[in-house]
């Protein structure tokens, strides 16, 4: 590999026809491909192809730490996963409760964590699937609509009829 790519430096700089130094360029280049594909380096640590140095070797890069977001964006994001993963575990207790205790605290608890853990979702949905300078915002702005629109519709329906909870116990008792 080293005299090939030695081979290959001596035509660039030996060379004034433009079409061979093109063609030696082009060598040294799939020798470097070659080299940093199938090289231990690619699985073992971040590859820099930084030219040519010490001895016509390409060089691996010196392992760093690099963070793409901001650290309180970072904890901001952890946090959340923590409390979706909390909704959950509440909704695990607070949904077999709600059946057999039917109470207005317990009511507005349903109508929360459902629109909260459905806003959640959808929003991750977004997140991932819609992408362009106005179309997130629009979309996100639609889902915010539509999850306060769902929260006060169930909070209306807890005030002004039976409750959630009773309402799920008499279909329940219907079928």
């Amino acid at each position: 590999m080293d005299n090939a790519i030695s081979y290959f430096l001596a035509r660039v700089e030996n060379s004034k026809d433009k079409n061979t130094k093109m063609a030696a360029t082009a060598g040294i280049l799939r020798l470097a491909n070659r080299n940093l594909l199938l090289g231990p380096q690619l699985m073992t640590r971040p590859f820099v192809a930084s030219g040519l140095a010490h001895r016509n070797r390409l060089q691996a890069a010196p392992t760093t730490q690099f963070h793409t977001s901001p650290r309180s964006l970072a904890a901001l994001a952890s946090s959340h996963w923590n409390a979706e993963r909390v909704l959950v575990l509440g909704m695990l207790g607070i949904f077999p409760l709600a059946y057999f205790v039917h109470n207005p605290a317990i009511d507005y608890g349903v109508a929360a964590a459902v629109v909260l853990h459905g806003h959640w979702g959808f929003e991750q949905i977004l997140t991932d699937y819609i992408h362009g300078p106005l179309l997130p915002r629009l979309s996100k702005l639609g889902l915010y609509t539509a999850s306060v629109l769902a929260f006060a519709g169930l909070c209306f329906f807890n005030y002004n009829d039976v409750g959630i909870t009773k309402a799920i116990s008499m279909i329940w008792h219907d079928l």
